[in-house]
């Protein structure tokens, strides 16, 4: 049966790259992927917030949406999939989105960008086939067409930018959230790290090059899974899949901050997307409970599924992403915790081993972000 599942694995086109440069491979959203590198996960974590690292995010879903009408009807399509501002999106600009469904749940996160003619999606990996479909079935009027050919890169870390722009001259006047074509090459600034950080998506043909030319810079060094989840972790940015899903809304989840007014309530195009009712009553009410940051006391990690528990005793929440995070040097979680225990400073307990130990409900992120704004 291993052999069976390890067979229906799809490859990175820089599989190859990641072997050569001793990456250990492991199964992760239908794909072989590393997970770290000989450094180690902490050393690699640390690289990425003092220099810069490259990580293969080649297994995410890359999409364009073109017009069958005009651009107008393509972006009120879209944004009739999810409580996000499309319409008032600049060009050259990208934006944080969430597909929801009737319920209020998420079905998954994404960035989109305004490419003028056209709009260029990244969804998650594990969604990606029932994201294709959703946009399709959802927006009749437009076409949707997912890329195959290239491989996508993300290069974060205070040492990103001049590392890029080595490579690919004139990228260093992007702000955050901005998006460019450089030829054959699409870069956006964003990161899900909390550092600066880039996203550059290549022909597929050219990737390997392309990553050995980032890797030759000073300070570049190839990063795995495991970095990846400790620093978004200290971003507090969400897992889709464990911090979100189809039965959690924007607003439990803490992410108010990605629906803009247009489509609140008063807004120029209220409502209107899968969710409606629940998502905007949250908004005026508040949700009942909501994603908070956690700090266990001591040193052991308070891992996903821990429960946690009011000092009476009474169930509260649970952790959804939790684990030691070497930047703070200190275990760090995130969870659900019911909105009258929600408040910061809180103590509750979560139970780990059949133990109730102390854990503070804290701040989010854990680490400061250093976007180019």
């Amino acid at each position: 049966m291993a052999d069976l599942k390890e067979a229906d694995l799809l490859h990175l086109g820089l599989e190859r790259l990641h072997e050569e440069l001793g990456g250990k491979m492991v199964p992760f959203a239908g794909y072989l992927m590393p997970v770290q590198y000989p450094d180690g996960v902490l050393k690699e974590h640390l690289h990425t917030r003092s220099a810069a690292g490259l990580f293969d995010v080649s297994h995410m879903g890359q999409v364009i949406l073109r017009p069958k009408g005009t651009m107008e009807a393509l972006k009120l399509a879209f944004e009739a999939l999810m409580p996000v501002d499309v319409l008032g999106l600049a060009e050259g600009r990208q934006r944080y989105g969430l597909f929801t469904n009737d319920g209020g749940g998420i079905l998954d996160d994404l960035m989109f960008t305004n490419r003028g003619d056209h709009l260029y999606v990244v969804v998650n990996a594990a969604c990606k086939a029932a994201d294709i479909a959703h946009m399709t079935a959802g927006m009749p009027g437009v076409s949707v067409e997912p890329v195959t050919d290239r491989a996508l890169l993300a290069l974060q870390g205070p040492g990103a930018e001049a590392a890029l722009e080595a490579v690919v001259p004139g990228i260093a006047a992007m702000r955050f959230m901005d998006h460019r074509v450089i030829g054959d090459i699409w870069v956006s600034r964003s990161g899900y790290t909390g550092e600066d950080g880039f996203e550059v998506s290549v022909p597929e043909a050219e990737a390997e090059g392309f990553a050995r030319k980032l890797l030759a810079q000073p300070g570049v060094a190839p990063i795995g899974l495991g970095a990846r989840d400790s620093l978004r972790l200290e971003a507090g940015l969400c897992l889709y899949g464990h911090d979100i899903d189809t039965s959690t809304s924007p607003i439990e989840a803490n992410l108010t901050w990605a629906l803009q007014k247009a489509r609140k309530a008063g807004g120029a195009r209220e409502g209107g997307f899968p969710g409606a009712a629940r998502i905007l009553k949250e908004l005026a009410e508040g949700p009942e409970r909501v994603r908070v940051g956690l700090r266990p006391e001591g040193r052991a990690p308070m891992r996903e599924g821990v429960e946690l528990f009011a000092d009476d005793g009474t169930p509260v929440g649970r952790v959804t992403s939790g684990g030691f995070g070497p930047s703070v040097n200190a275990p760090i979680a995130m969870g659900y915790v019911a909105r009258a225990h929600a408040t910061l400073g809180t103590t509750l307990l979560g139970e780990v081993r059949g133990k109730r130990l102390p854990v503070t409900v804290s701040e989010l992120p854990f680490h400061p972000t250093t976007y180019k704004r």
